[in-house]
């Protein structure tokens, strides 16, 4: 049976976006690091996400990349303990050269969240959830 699962995205660069989620906050397994990719670290489970340079990740998908410019294909989400984590984790992302592209704002009453473009135009989201407001 699966134990675990990995996300691979494709980057153009990966010293600059290690760099770049290195400044808001991710960590890496540097043990698992090559010239062409690392191994990303997110959340207390240390959820995995690869990061490949493009030539890499097109050997391994054999298929063509998305043009983020133009379209998605994932959209990531990750957790925040508060609507001041997400407003800090807005605030590295713009100051890490990302796209803020929704700012932190309330929705449906019961989050609190933002979205974020990193530097290969891979779409994120960060999300406070406060469950007593959840409607019944």
């Amino acid at each position: 049976m699966t134990r675990q699962i990995w996300l691979n995205l494709p980057v153009k660069d990966v010293a600059k976006s290690k760099a770049f989620f290195s400044k808001i906050g991710f960590s890496f397994n540097e043990e698992h690091d090559t010239p062409n990719s690392t191994c990303m670290l997110v959340g207390d489970g240390k959820f995995v996400i690869m990061l490949f340079e493009e030539n890499i990740f097109t050997d391994f998908s054999q298929n063509k990349l998305t043009d983020t410019k133009a379209s998605s294909e994932v959209l990531i989400s990750i957790d925040a303990e508060s609507k001041e984590e997400v407003d800090s984790l807005a605030q590295k992302v713009q100051e890490a050269g990302g796209n803020v592209f929704a700012a932190p704002a309330e929705s449906r009453d019961w989050m609190y969240g933002c979205a974020f473009a990193d530097l290969d135009g891979h779409r994120w989201n960060s999300l406070f959830m406060d469950f007593s407001k959840l409607p019944k």
